[in-house]
């Protein structure tokens, strides 16, 4: 019994005429994540792509890695007929139900799709015959055309596909449909969740970490370097660039109110990201900022943050309760590594009672003091770090 996988696409399919460029990038994500597991076949047939692996490999193998794309909202495992004789086809379904299912005590339907339109039977015929037959084998199941507890589709194509289960998929857009944006990627809970969400949108992502070794240890660096990777499951490679900051925050702190510590040093942050974006044709930053969560993200705080960029700052949590993205954050297995207790440069530097209604004229007569601070974010941008992380 020859077996491979159905997957189905969501929102491609309403695409007109620049549909096929969403489809060919899905295809490619799936060819370069499932090569790192094996040799598979991949083709794109009438608004569906199938996937035929050419050696033994397990199934659950093979799911798990189709799970993590981002596009796909069904994942099919199917045994694939060369041949259309319906008489084939009646025989091999009954197979099919044998070797997936060990009781018949549950109700069925049968669905049947012809995109072949010279075959002699139309679909409703087909799923008539079939369906029939298999009550005739199976005299304990019933059929149920409303809410049935099975289906079973018969699809007859240039081969034909029998299967009954759909595992469900993230859904979303195919990483690289839809440009690429710079992470700004911390130790916390929030920002692998605003990555992992803009990158469902079909964004692919490079990402920055700013690091103050001593004050920092490597341990906070490596935790950052392993949420990276726990994204790139769903995203594939990202460049994370390991912007040695130390320099900059010892001398915000020596020459601005220590109140606006966190303002400035997020301004400066905002400002050599974005140098980094341009250089490596990001379109866009992203940030796990949500309104009110902290001091520096009240909206005075991000009104004044946001003032330093030119490119669009995407806020994909800034709406969202804590707990909403602990559950998300829990869901794409970032959590536990974001929990870890070792502090990001921002929690080191915080002030006592930092302001929280800032107004950008007093964050900007503070920031005149920073007279050598052009030189130090050239100087940090240039001995950053790049290290390319996949899953």
């Amino acid at each position: 019994m020859k077996k491979a996988f159905l997957v189905k696409y969501g929102e491609i399919a309403i695409k007109g005429k620049n549909r096929y460029l969403f489809e060919n990038t899905l295809v490619d994500q799936i060819k370069g994540r499932l090569s790192k597991i094996g040799a598979f076949k991949v083709t794109k047939e009438q608004g569906r792509i199938y996937v035929e692996p050419l050696e033994t490999i397990h199934e659950d193998e093979i799911i798990n890695v189709l799970k993590n794309i981002f596009g796909l909202i069904g994942i099919c495992p199917v045994i694939v007929l060369d041949s259309s004789d319906f008489e084939h086809i009646k025989e091999m379904a009954i197979a099919y139900l044998k070797e997936e299912y060990k009781q018949f005590d549950f109700t069925f339907k049968v669905e049947a799709k012809r995109a072949i339109k010279t075959y002699p039977l139309n679909s409703m015929e087909i799923a008539k015959e079939v369906g029939s037959y298999v009550l005739d084998q199976f005299p304990t199941l019933k059929v149920d055309v409303h809410k049935p507890q099975v289906k079973l589709w018969i699809e007859i194509r240039n081969k034909t596909y029998i299967y009954s289960k759909i595992i469900k998929g993230l859904g979303g857009m195919p990483v690289g449909s839809n440009g690429k944006a710079m992470l700004l990627l911390s130790g916390g809970i929030d920002s692998p969740v605003a990555g992992w969400m803009i990158a469902k949108r079909g964004v692919k992502l490079d990402a920055v970490y700013f690091h103050s070794h001593p004050y920092t240890t490597d341990r906070a660096k490596d935790k950052v370097i392993e949420l990276a990777r726990l994204v790139s499951v769903y995203t594939g490679k990202i460049n994370l660039h390991i912007v040695p900051f130390t320099e900059i925050q010892l001398y915000i702190y020596e020459k601005c109110p220590h109140e606006q510590l966190t303002i400035i040093m997020r301004r400066i942050m905002m400002r050599i990201s974005e140098i980094i974006a341009y250089k490596n044709d990001a379109l866009a930053l992203i940030t796990g900022e949500s309104i009110g969560q902290v001091a520096s993200q009240t909206l005075q705080s991000l009104v004044t943050t946001n003032d330093v960029c030119t490119m669009p700052v995407f806020r994909p949590l800034i709406g969202f309760d804590k707990q909403d993205i602990v559950n998300i954050s829990e869901k794409i297995g970032t959590y536990e590594t974001s929990i870890l207790p070792y502090e990001d440069c921002c929690t080191i530097f915080v002030a006592k009672h930092p302001v929280t209604k800032p107004t950008l004229k007093s964050i900007e007569r503070s920031e005149e003091r920073l007279v050598q601070m052009e030189e130090m974010i050239e100087k940090a941008v240039k001995d950053t770090e790049v290290i390319g992380i996949r899953a």
